[in-house]
């Protein structure tokens, strides 16, 4: 019997992109479309599409996945941007991952030429290598995941901006988990702009939210966090 699968899209403006993202999803996967306040056709290509739209209006990129997480149904949750960058097809080497044990599956991305701007992958290398001093053994700080719903919402990850998966990622390894990494084509985006790599003030405002997770879980006494006893 096939594991049922959500997948959450978090999209701001996707709707060039939508398409071929939602035609290569895995079979069997339901999407989550999270409109984050899209002033182009992207709730209405991923209506289209087979999608089910979730509506955020709080801007951000966390507020956009804790939404799709709250949204879902199914024990195994995957998050992937809705810009094409990444393809779905890798999505169940994360999944089984997970089913065979791993708390988190994340993918570590090996962009192709002018995927990835110079400063997003500088400020993203010297996260990471925080993340690595801590004992967290990732290369990055990558848009893609798997993990179970109800584990992603036990960690109470608080960021709702683009320090997100760097506050998830600093509460994973705080509690524990077993996390596997795997390589991930990162290409050109299909369509729109990127609101983190594709401009230096993009980059800046995205360092500086995941600087300010790492304060605040600093902060905490993260032994007493529900998935510190997983």
């Amino acid at each position: 019997m096939t594991t049922p699968v959500d997948v959450v899209l978090p999209c701001l403006n996707e709707a060039e992109a939508l398409p071929a993202v939602l035609a290569a999803m895995p079979a069997g996967y339901r999407v989550l479309v999270v409109d984050n306040g899209s002033t182009d056709d992207t709730v209405t290509v991923a209506a289209s599409g087979g999608a089910t739209v979730v509506s955020e209006p709080r801007r951000g990129y966390g507020a956009a996945v804790h939404a799709g997480l709250l949204a879902a149904t199914a024990d195994l949750v995957a998050v992937l941007d809705g810009d094409g960058s990444m393809p779905p097809q890798v999505l169940p080497r994360l999944v089984a991952a997970v089913a065979e044990g791993a708390d988190l599956a994340v993918g570590r991305r090996i962009p192709e030429a002018g995927a990835w701007p110079w400063h997003a992958r500088a400020g993203n290398a010297a996260l990471a290598a925080l993340l690595r001093y801590r004992g967290l053994l990732v290369h990055d700080i990558a848009p893609i995941r798997v993990a179970r719903r109800q584990a992603l919402l036990d960690l109470g990850v608080t960021d709702r901006g683009f320090g997100y998966p760097f506050e998830l990622l600093l509460r994973a390894g705080a509690a524990g988990w077993r996390l596997c990494e795997f390589d991930v084509e990162y290409r050109p985006r299909a369509g729109g702009r990127s609101k983190v790599s594709g401009s230096i003030k993009g980059t800046i405002r995205a360092v500086r939210d995941m600087s300010a997770a790492m304060q605040r879980v600093s902060r905490l006494d993260v032994r007493d966090s529900p998935a510190q006893s997983r």
